[in-house]
């Protein structure tokens, strides 16, 4: 004989899938008035890490159909509302509700617009990337690759074409997280200069150049030098010929993640 809650239990599902099938789906607005004020906002709110144009800049792209994070428009205004977790991406409290959804209509307008290509030659741009910029050596794609720098596997989702250009020519522009480059000098032993990788009250971890780990108590240490703002990628200023530049750029920009 069946109890009242394996009888339940069905009942509590179905009205559950209903509930799901039935939740309001999120209406953007159409009209003119609305979407200039999406783009003012957008302007004010998002350009600085998107583009103005929404063509990326230490913020991906937005002038794409498909948009990785919100396949919906539901999920784009939440995005508006909430960011998403573990990124650079923050909510936009102080909007409200229409003001997010004038937003998103702008956001979705921005997929309609044909995108421009990366100017240079991306099969070059990875030879150069393997090859004379030495890239390789210390950021990894795929797997492949260096451990010293940050992973590159879907760059060109995540900055746009002029953010990766300054990043080669400036890299002290903008050091990203998690990157601190230390030096310390032990009583004993030589110096060493690399990224943090932890640190507490008592010790510090470093990885150099060629991925090399140490880990040191400071009491063992006469100095610690921290270099905010400071990268420990070269500069390809001068480095590398405008045409070469522009091949490595391209490359990079070519970079998505693996379907």
């Amino acid at each position: 004989m069946k109890s009242i809650f394996q009888f339940a239990l069905p009942v509590v599902a179905a009205v559950a899938a209903l509930g799901a099938d039935t939740a309001p789906k999120v209406k953007l607005p159409t009209s003119r008035a609305d979407l200039l004020q999406g783009e003012k906002l957008f302007q004010a709110q998002c350009a600085l890490c998107h583009g103005p144009k929404g063509e990326g800049a230490r913020g991906p792209a937005l002038t794409r159909a498909k948009l990785p994070h919100a396949p919906d428009d539901t999920a784009l205004v939440k995005i508006l509302e909430e960011g998403i977790r573990g990124t650079e991406m923050r909510g936009a409290g102080a909007m409200s509700d229409r003001e997010m959804r004038q937003t998103a209509a702008y956001v979705r307008s921005l997929g309609r617009v044909a995108l421009k290509p990366v100017p240079g030659d991306a099969a070059h741009g990875g030879e150069i990337y393997q090859g004379k910029g030495k890239c390789v050596g210390c950021h990894s794609i795929h797997g492949e690759g260096g451990v010293a720098g940050p992973d590159l596997s879907d760059i060109g989702a995540r900055r746009g074409e002029a953010y990766l250009r300054e990043s080669l020519l400036k890299p002290d522009a903008e050091v990203p997280d998690g990157y601190l480059l230390v030096t310390v000098i032990p009583a004993e032993g030589p110096r060493v200069t690399g990224i943090r990788v932890n640190e507490d009250s008592f010790s510090i971890q470093i990885r150099d150049s060629v991925g090399r780990s140490y880990s040191f108590w400071k009491k063992d240490l006469t100095q610690v030098d921290k270099q905010p703002g400071k990268s420990a990628m070269p500069s390809y200023e001068g480095q590398l010929p405008e045409s070469e530049l522009t091949d490595l750029v391209a490359y990079l920009a070519s970079l998505r993640e693996q379907k």
